[in-house]
């Protein structure tokens, strides 16, 4: 399985739409570990207008940890069959251990910068 996370540095970026670049995980489940870490380029502009989705999809990643994101990147994710949870902060390879754990859960919280910040 393979997960992405939106990042700036070794940390969950705060605005998927805006990271520096995606950290991508391949975990074997059956062990819990991660076995694999991929580093993939962010696209210019806001995440939900970009080709991201597919990038990520086309890489086999079907869940994104993320901090938080608007309803138009959750979508664009979901259509793509890429998973969200959001509400992730902190190291990108400890938020992916604590969700392989199970120890996370989506917060619900969108992110509401699209009305004063991107234009769509």
């Amino acid at each position: 399985m393979k997960i992405a996370l939106p990042s700036h540095g070794n940390q969950i970026d705060d605005h998927f739409g805006h990271c520096e670049y995606f950290t991508v995980f391949t975990v074997n489940m059956d062990t819990k570990q991660i076995t694999n870490r991929e580093i993939v380029p962010s696209p210019e502009g806001c995440g939900c207008k970009s080709n991201i989705a597919s990038v990520l999809k086309d890489m086999g990643v079907t869940l994104m940890l993320a901090g938080n994101m608007g309803e138009g990147a959750v979508k664009v994710l979901k259509n793509s069959e890429i998973d969200v949870l959001r509400g992730c902060s902190g190291d990108v390879k400890d938020t992916a251990i604590k969700w392989i754990n199970g120890s996370l859960v989506d917060s619900g919280d969108c992110c509401h910068e699209h009305e004063h910040g991107c234009q769509h």
